[in-house]
């Protein structure tokens, strides 16, 4: 048996749906709307009601002074106010002030006229039997000469009446008039609020139009904020605005997000930074994506005009992972739609600061192909001791000495680089000669070109290994895939001051599409997924030399220091593709001072000089 007072009973139980916010909204406005409809109503009624009760007693008052002021009435109640005298009902109810007074008050719709004596008596009244009887309501201040309106009960009923003194027609000039009597005249209340009620009827009207108005109103206020907030409630607002920036303040990328207009909507303060548009992201906020300064594909994939015409969440998304090169940074963007219950809200890109580890990455790259072609000179390297040994053990020393000599001249490992002696340098010449093995394992053989001359140092080993790496590799695919027996690449290198000069040809069969030969394009397909000797290219459109990511990251990486990469030649006959490239201040120059150890960090994994031979 179970309590149902527990918790547990407590937590079990359906709660009540909770109302949302648009209905509240609604309903409240309704209830203002309401509020304010019958509020002005009852004022436009209360201030006609004491309009036209002013109306009723200035009324009242300005007959009973016609009344009071009319000569026959003053002489007749004269005549009769006499003290102590008993009057003739009977001969008032038929005579002239009874005449008058039912004239005027059939004239003039009042409730009653009445004329008293002086001692406040009836000498004239709307009900005959009446007559002969003192008033109901005191007659004093009328009989002292004054003038008095007021609202009273009577013998009728409430009435809004005037009572005016009736002075003596024989009065002497300069004399106090006699007072003689009284008139008192009266309107009845209802004849005031018939009157309010038929003035009352088109602002009523008025009122029932303004009230239905704001229902309509507030519908369509209810329907728009319900399509805005997209049916969010306020704490739930609250909860994302708090969400949003705990993410945005706290993620390391870069979020960047633009609205259905093309307007940004979101900007973090790394995605500023990232893409150099100011230290704060709230100033970029509210601006239409033309007026930014964007790379021109990032642009591209934000541009709400490229979304398609079907579904708001189709044809939104743009190449995951696509390489940005923006100023000294390389960035990886994903660009995604955003929609809610079916309603296209715009998109979104991730920005990811892969600068550091694309370095780290090109190094590594070059360590690897340097190590390979150390692994493969490792047997070579053995045999020559194993030689020298041999030579000591039999006795033949002079032998062992010229073959010692021999090897310090040329170097204890030959990379397989025709005219290597051409290359001074220490990291071209392990890089080379790295490029130069992985090409001899395919069958091609790398040479160095007569006009090779590099006489300062390389600085900028990253911007180096990332153009040079990836136009030898493209240029040993289309040796390989090259009609040309026997396949070989030609590299030269020559440095100008703190620039470097450089040119790849290859005995390939050319390029097949120099005009897209640097677009960036993964939505064609093609035969081959592989692309310019990187990983993770797209489509391929020249099955050679690729069209996706190596060529222009290169080319972006050449030109964010003023550089740049470019076709020398689509190709002959006599050779392929040619592809030059000037990369400014990758050397330091021959006698300029050495870079002092704050810059050592910026040049990791560049090899030992001492350590390096060709």
């Amino acid at each position: 048996m179970t309590d149902d007072s527990s918790p547990r009973s407590a937590r079990a139980r359906p709660s009540r749906p909770r109302r949302r916010f648009a209905t509240e909204v609604l309903l409240l406005q309704l209830a203002v709307v309401t509020a304010v409809v019958l509020l002005t109503t009852a004022v436009f009624v209360g201030v006609a009601v004491q309009r036209l009760a002013h109306e009723a007693e200035s009324t009242a008052l300005a007959v009973a002074q016609s009344v009071a002021a009319d000569g026959d009435v003053r002489r007749e109640v004269a005549a009769l106010s006499v003290d102590g005298t008993a009057l003739d009902e009977e001969a008032l109810a038929g005579g002239p002030l009874q005449l008058t007074a039912s004239s005027v008050q059939q004239r003039t719709g009042a409730l009653f006229v009445v004329v008293t004596d002086d001692r406040g008596v009836r000498l004239a009244h709307p009900e005959p039997d009446r007559i002969g009887e003192r008033v109901s309501t005191s007659p004093d201040a009328a009989l002292r000469g004054e003038e008095t309106v007021s609202w009273e009960r009577g013998t009728l009923g409430d009435s809004a009446r005037a009572k005016v003194p009736v002075f003596a027609p024989d009065a002497a000039s300069g004399e106090r008039p006699v007072v003689v009597g009284e008139v008192s005249v009266g309107y009845a209340p209802a004849r005031v609020y018939d009157t309010v009620a038929r003035d009352s009827l088109p602002v009523v009207g008025v009122a029932a139009l303004a009230l239905l108005l704001g229902v309509v109103a507030s519908v369509l206020i209810r329907r728009r904020l319900d399509r805005l907030t997209l049916g969010l409630q306020p704490d739930d607002l609250a909860t994302l605005v708090q969400n949003q920036q705990a993410v945005l303040g706290g993620v390391g990328e870069g979020v960047l997000a633009v609205d259905r207009e093309g307007r940004v909507s979101v900007c973090n303060e790394q995605a500023a930074q990232l893409l150099a548009l100011g230290s704060a992201g709230d100033d970029v906020v509210g601006r239409a994506l033309a007026e930014l300064e964007l790379p021109g594909e990032l642009a591209d994939l934000l541009d709400p005009a490229r979304a398609s015409s079907g579904s708001p969440s189709a044809g939104l998304a743009g190449p995951a992972g696509t390489t940005l090169v923006v100023g000294p940074r390389v960035l990886i963007v994903d660009v995604r739609p955003v929609a809610r219950e079916g309603v296209d809200l715009g998109r979104v890109a991730v920005l990811r600061d892969r600068t550091a580890v694309e370095a780290l990455t090109r190094r590594l790259d070059a360590v690897g192909a340097m190590t390979t072609a150390l692994r493969a000179q490792r047997h070579e390297f053995a045999n020559r001791l194993h030689a020298v040994a041999g030579l000591l053990e039999i006795g033949r020393v002079e032998q062992a000495k010229g073959y010692l000599a021999d090897v310090l001249e040329h170097g204890p490992l030959r990379y397989p680089v025709k005219h290597a002696d051409r290359l001074a340098e220490p990291y071209l010449q392990a890089f080379v000669g790295a490029k130069g093995v992985e090409a001899a394992e395919r069958g091609v053989l790398l040479q160095l070109g007569p006009e090779t001359l590099v006489a300062g140092q390389v600085v900028e080993a990253g911007d180096v290994t990332t153009v040079l790496g990836n136009l030898i590799d493209n240029a040993v695919r289309a040796a390989v895939a090259g009609r040309t027996t026997p396949a070989w690449v030609e590299v030269e290198l020559l440095d100008d001051g703190p620039d470097l000069h450089l040119s790849v040809m290859d005995s390939g069969d050319g390029v097949a599409r120099p005009e897209r030969l640097f677009e960036r394009r993964r939505d064609v397909p093609g035969p081959s997924q592989a692309d310019d000797g990187e990983p993770g290219g797209g489509a391929v459109h020249d099955p050679v030399h690729g069209l996706g990511f190596g060529l222009p990251l290169s080319r972006d990486t050449a030109r964010r220091r003023g550089g740049d990469v470019w076709l020398g030649s689509p190709g002959g006959d006599a050779h392929g593709a040619v592809f030059c490239a000037r990369l400014v201040g990758a050397v330091q120059p021959a006698g300029a001072v050495p870079p002092g150890p704050a810059a050592a960090p910026g040049r990791p994994g560049r090899p030992d000089p001492s350590r390096s031979t060709s």
